[in-house]
């Protein structure tokens, strides 16, 4: 039987086109149909609907904007997801709340299915390379039968034990992702307003131990000014307020990422939610110049 593939955005369609690429039967639905039609030309089937994918896949992965958006292709709440998920296992992809995730977990299994979490690491373009890094949770015999569906995304997989482990080891990684994003924003802006040459800082930088992939991939952005999107800012938001309400739950300060979270919050109410999260240096120089 084929794959299934849910959920065809920025990160999801690169995703399928790994798998599609690496030979792996899928049938595909996306909720915007022409962000289908790569995959249709790649070798995969396109479904009418969620229900078809369910109806013709055994394994069936999801990479979802939320969980509004997985409740609604699972038919959450309604008689069709026990028809969706029995026997079936459903592979989340996306980043929730661990308890959401929890939840989700004890009703699919329920209902007669089997759960994976599966949240990656990694942007646009380590999507489209295969050099995520997959992160898996769940019973262990579903995890040991997902894994290695995940190898022609992944550069690297890991497994977090029963979920929601998966899930929390990405809000931790997310957490270090967002905080430095933000960080080498301001330091470039910091350089910038004080008269640097900006290729030469952005040489110094890469020359020393702070650099990373990440810097490397970022700071020409930077530079340019390229906010053409790799991950979202309005996802980033979104990020952030999940592991904010984490660490909330935990009774954990988090300093730094309540400070980014504000920037980014000022960031998306600016207009640039839809922008690359190195737009995070727009929100710093309003406040530099004080507009609104």
């Amino acid at each position: 039987m084929p794959v299934g593939f849910i959920g065809l955005g920025v990160m999801g369609q690169p995703m399928a086109l790994r798998l599609a690429s690496a030979g792996t039967p899928l049938v595909v639905w996306n909720r915007t149909a022409e962000r289908a039609e790569a995959l249709r030309a790649a070798g995969a089937e396109v479904a009418a609907d969620p229900g078809e994918v369910f109806a013709r896949a055994e394994t069936v992965l999801l990479m979802l904007a939320d969980g509004a958006a997985v409740d609604a292709v699972l038919g959450r709440g309604t008689p069709a997801l026990a028809r969706r998920v029995a026997g079936r296992t459903v592979v989340h992809m996306g980043t929730t709340s661990p308890e959401y995730s929890h939840a989700l977990e004890a009703e699919i299994r329920t209902a007669g299915g089997r759960y994976v979490e599966a949240p990656v690491s990694g942007s646009r373009v380590p999507a489209e390379r295969g050099q995520l890094v997959g992160m898996l949770a769940g019973e262990r015999d579903a995890v040991t039968a997902v894994r290695p569906l995940l190898d022609p995304m992944c550069r690297e997989t890991f497994v977090c034990g029963p979920a929601p482990g998966a899930l929390l080891m990405k809000l931790s990684v997310n957490l270090f992702l967002i905080t430095q994003v933000t960080g080498l924003a301001e330091a470039f802006h910091f350089a910038e307003r004080q008269g640097l040459d900006r290729g030469l800082f952005l040489e110094v930088l890469d020359a020393g131990p702070m650099a990373s992939a990440v810097s490397r991939m970022k700071a020409p952005k930077l530079r340019e000014r390229d906010f053409a999107v790799q991950a979202a800012a309005l996802d980033v938001l979104k990020n952030n307020r999940l592991i904010a309400e984490a660490a909330r739950t935990a009774g954990l300060a988090s300093p730094l990422l309540d400070v980014c979270h504000s920037l980014f919050e000022e960031t998306v109410a600016q207009g640039h939610g839809g922008a690359d999260m190195v737009a995070v240096l727009r929100a710093i120089e309003a406040r530099t110049t004080g507009a609104p």
